[in-house]
């Protein structure tokens, strides 16, 4: 039996571990895990989780640990804020279900509202709700479809947007989310994305004229696939499961030039880059790019289901019964939701800005000091390490990742990796700079410990 019950507390705001990692009760969770769960999830450590607060959570044995990982960029608010959980509680008495589908809740328009208004774009928006961020991307594909009468689809190497044959059919980011699932959705070019690290080009920062971005139509729409048989282009801003990489702005203004051009419609994948992660509402805010549609999920709803799909009005122009999802914007997911609003419109996206700032300062030099850090990059408290195991060669260090993720793990550090080579601090927007410079300094030792063995 395993306990659940035991009261706990979390009293800390730094990392307290009282025991072997993982303790023994976390041990017959494994065990359970081991013998019930698909073994298609993936998990780097051992961690059981059983209670959250803010940015700390502590697992089924009472070790408490600092979140840099907040779920994969969904606790926007933190664990547990209380007005998220308020308003959670207050719906659940209130109204669990109906669907939206077939039904009118006040709080579907009341947010709808609300995210019209701060995403970029001076035309009128309509707002889908779905459940997840590949829902999201699963209706931009199709509406872009119908919307344009054309049925072909431009994304980029490295992408992520989701594991449904739709979304996983733009999707190239890892192999192994392909394997065995036969074929894809057709009509689908991969071309590669501004990745200025690792440009495909060959070019430099100083050198660089998105080469990238101009191989649309100098390549592309000349030998593969004519530009008026595309309906979108869907690209991430910056980069989440390719290993949080920012477009340069230049290569995003000109993927705007060529589908305002060509009648072709943006997609801005901000599933992991939205809702304020990145000092701002939208990661595409940066550039001051408008795209056409709007991918939101993960830390919209501060950990609740929620997947929205955001288009200029002109562009929903779909009829009645061409796309809905039962349990999309489900009401106690929507309360969430606005109570998460709230909190980042006052103050939580004002602090991502501030304390993303403070990490890069101090990450600078980091390229200098550690002969394994190739790249330091990205926004607001959206910031990819990537490691190496070769500076001038780029090799890529996976391993010496690995180990500098297992070695946060140990000293109370949840971190994750990001693409095949780099970590991500993904934690939540209300990170106070002590926890932020706890973390810094914890990597910082990792990744010294890690080169001392080389």
């Amino acid at each position: 039996m395993i306990d659940t019950k035991s009261e706990s507390k979390i009293d800390t705001k730094f990392p307290r571990l009282i025991t072997p990692l993982p303790g023994p009760e976390a041990r017959k969770v494994l065990a359970l895990d081991e013998k019930y769960i698909s073994p298609s999830y993936t998990r780097d450590y051992p961690l059981v989780a059983k209670t959250g607060r803010g940015a700390m959570v502590q697992d089924v044995d009472g070790n408490i640990f600092l979140d840099f990982a907040g779920g994969i960029a969904v606790v926007s608010t933190g664990h547990c804020h209380p007005e998220v959980v308020a308003a959670i509680q207050k719906q659940a008495a209130e109204l669990i279900h109906m669907s939206g589908t077939d039904f009118y809740y006040s709080h579907l328009v009341e947010f709808a509202q609300k995210l019209a208004a701060v995403v970029p774009g001076a035309e009128a928006k309509r707002v889908y709700y779905g459940n997840s961020g590949t829902e999201a991307v699963e209706a931009a594909l199709k509406l872009a479809k119908y919307h344009t009468k054309r049925d072909k689809v431009i994304a980029f190497h490295g992408a992520f947007h989701g594991r449904t044959m739709g979304a996983l059919s733009i999707t190239a980011s890892k192999v192994t989310q392909r394997r065995g699932f036969g074929a894809m959705v057709p009509g689908v070019f991969h071309v590669p994305y501004s990745y200025c690290y690792r440009c495909s080009y060959g070019q430099e920062p100083k050198t660089c004229h998105v080469e990238c971005a101009m191989a649309l139509e100098q390549d592309l729409f000349k030998k593969l696939v004519p530009p008026e048989d595309v309906a979108a282009i869907v690209v991430e801003p910056i980069q989440g499961e390719g290993g949080y990489v920012p477009a340069d702005p230049r290569f995003l203004a000109e993927l705007r030039r060529v589908c305002t051009k060509y009648g072709i419609m943006l997609i801005a994948d901000e599933v992991q880059s939205g809702m304020g992660r990145t000092g701002k509402w939208w990661a595409s805010e940066h550039s001051g790019i408008e795209p056409d549609i709007l991918c939101i999920a993960k830390g919209v709803a501060s950990g609740m289901p929620l997947g929205i799909m955001v288009a200029r009005a002109s562009v929903m122009d779909w009829p009645q019964g061409a796309h809905a999802s039962t349990f999309g914007g489900n009401p106690v997911c929507i309360a969430a939701a606005l109570a998460t609003f709230d909190l980042l419109d006052k103050k939580y996206i004002e602090n991502a800005r501030r304390i993303g700032e403070h990490i890069f300062s101090r990450l600078a030099d980091w390229p200098k000091r550690h002969r394994i850090v190739g790249d330091v990059r990205g926004k607001g408290l959206m910031v990819g390490i990537e490691i190496v195991r070769d500076q001038a060669t780029k090799e890529k260090g996976k391993d010496l990742r690995d180990r500098i993720v297992q070695f946060a793990f140990n000293k109370g550090l949840l971190i994750l990796g990001a693409g095949e080579n780099s970590l991500r601090f993904s934690p939540p927007l209300m990170v106070d700079q002590e926890q932020t410079d706890f973390a810094i300094n914890t990597v910082d030792a990792a990744i010294s410990e890690v080169e001392s063995s080389l």
